[in-house]
């Protein structure tokens, strides 16, 4: 019997031909998107609105993607050593080679270093000569580890994130990026109750986000409440505009079902447009109101509405960074008790027929579960907890208008929950991360971000169509079965079978 080696594939000839039309072919279709976003930029002159042109930056761009194409073309023909040493060099390049842009330098890096990091993967796993059904699996048994180290890592992460502000590194900057960050991880575990426990597509959940931001800026301006009191209010009001919206579209599914929650969120967000007298219109609402210290101190230098202030109350010298760091905390603490409830309510009852609904629609309906009341409950919670999530923002920022509130932000949280995988709490952080933490160290690549955005969204799905950690254990386990051990059925919707 003739064995067939590993390295196969490397011994056969190749394919020049059809690597460089592959190849020429990208390049081509990168040319054509990046003309109009790179190679043409509108910029102010003293006669009016001039057209800057950077054709040497297209061509730049062009012809990295051309050769990052011949390399991926490579790798697939079995030359994955000669490609992995050429992008540590031009990895290493870009550090060392006098650049026209700084923007070049970076992708010169960036890019080598993903092209290094493929390359390297090739030749430790021979991931060439697997098929797309094997790499999903080698990748699930990954995230399977992962998850079930996340029982260790949560916590340690709970407690780096407590004493983070109080790190030496910790300046208001990444104070800020942190409060951020965890901004989207408690709206992208909001979302993942009505997206990856119930399997609703919901494109509209920044509406929520807005009911509860304008809630608060709302009730505060006309009525002089405060914080800790328009915080459950805004809950309770998103949750009922999840409630009026859930009534009406419960009949339909799928892609008509999203469109309709798009629709929505559009329809909130041209309301608070025009309806200028009461929400300001496109110039939305300023001095919004700051929290107070629980009612007991204010954050001011010498306090304010007859509270003493924070830095004399405890004896310290004062700072504008603690309000900083009180926001800090206060985002955590929401952001947890939304991870609690949601790790809580799947073990129980309503949990269970959410993850029946998102398998089966019309089994649920045969098993005599209420269809019509658990959406209803999955899309009041995440608007609730997205409401919590708009009133921080209002008052983290102190100004809110509509433009805070558009489609974009719904694609983000989405792609939130989608690329950390449905249903796994710890898939949000780390796609939180690479989502919204990247770009945010990266600022200063301008209009550059969206286009790395796109293009790390291209290639997650490429990579990992159901997540980087879509692998769930079921949350009950049949009698008899082992640990562990998943049906054909639940591996393949990467969720938990009820």
């Amino acid at each position: 019997m003739t064995t067939i080696s590993a390295s196969t594939p490397a011994a056969r000839p190749v394919d020049w031909p059809a690597i460089l039309r592959e190849a020429a072919l990208t390049a081509f279709v990168a040319l054509l998107l990046t003309v109009p976003l790179v190679g043409l930029r509108s910029v102010d002159q003293p006669t009016g609105l001039g057209l800057d042109t950077r054709f040497d930056q297209v061509a730049a761009v062009t012809l990295l993607v051309f050769l990052g194409r011949l390399g991926l073309g490579l790798i697939r023909e079995g030359r994955a050593l000669v490609v992995l040493v050429l992008s540590l060099l031009a990895a290493a390049a870009g550090f060392f080679i006098e650049l026209p842009s700084e923007e070049l330098r970076v992708l010169l890096i960036a890019g080598g270093a993903v092209l290094a990091i493929r390359a390297a993967l090739t030749l430790v796993t021979n991931r060439s000569t697997l098929s797309q059904a094997e790499r999903d699996k080698r990748m699930d048994r990954v995230a399977a580890k992962v998850q079930h180290a996340s029982r260790w890592l949560a916590p340690i992460g709970i407690l780096f994130a407590v004493a983070f502000p109080m790190m030496p590194f910790a300046d208001r900057q990444l104070i800020d990026i942190g409060i951020l960050l965890l901004t989207y991880i408690m709206l992208g575990w909001g979302l993942n109750i009505v997206v990856g426990l119930a399997g609703l597509l919901d494109l509209g959940y920044v509406a929520f986000y807005a009911v509860g931001a304008y809630s608060y800026a709302l009730l505060a301006h006309y009525f002089g409440f405060s914080f800790w009191l328009c915080l459950p209010l805004a809950g309770l009001l998103a949750a009922f505009s999840g409630v009026l919206l859930g009534f009406p579209v419960l009949r339909l599914r799928g892609d008509y079902f999203a469109i309709v929650t798009l629709g929505f969120g559009e329809i909130i967000r041209i309301v608070l447009i025009n309806w200028y007298d009461f929400t300001g219109g496109p110039n939305g609402i300023s001095g919004i109101p700051r929290p107070t210290f629980f009612g007991i101190a204010d954050f001011s230098r010498n306090g304010a509405d007859g509270l003493p202030s924070f830095a004399e109350m405890f004896g310290l010298e004062f700072s504008t960074v603690h309000r900083i760091i009180f926001l800090y905390y206060l985002i955590l603490v929401l952001a947890l008790l939304v991870s609690l409830f949601t790790l809580r309510v799947r073990k129980l009852a309503i949990g269970r027929a959410w993850e029946a609904l998102r398998e089966d629609d019309i089994a649920c309906a045969s098993l005599g579960i209420n269809r019509t009341n658990m959406k209803l409950a999955a899309f009041a919670i995440a608007a609730m907890f997205g409401g919590f999530a708009g009133s921080f923002f209002a008052t983290r920022q102190g100004f809110i208008s509509p433009e805070s509130f558009t489609f974009i932000e719904s694609a983000i949280i989405l792609a939130i929950v989608v690329l950390g995988g449905m249903g796994s709490q710890l898939g949000v952080v780390v796609a939180t991360f690479l989502v919204i933490g990247l770009p945010e160290f990266f600022r200063e690549l301008e209009q550059y971000r969206m286009v790395a955005f796109g293009l790390g969204m291209v290639l997650i799905m490429l990579w990992r169509p159901r997540g980087l950690l879509a692998h769930r254990d079921p949350t009950i386990l049949l009698h008899g079965r082992a640990k562990g051990t998943q049906t054909g059925s639940t591996q393949a919707a990467g969720g938990t079978a009820p």
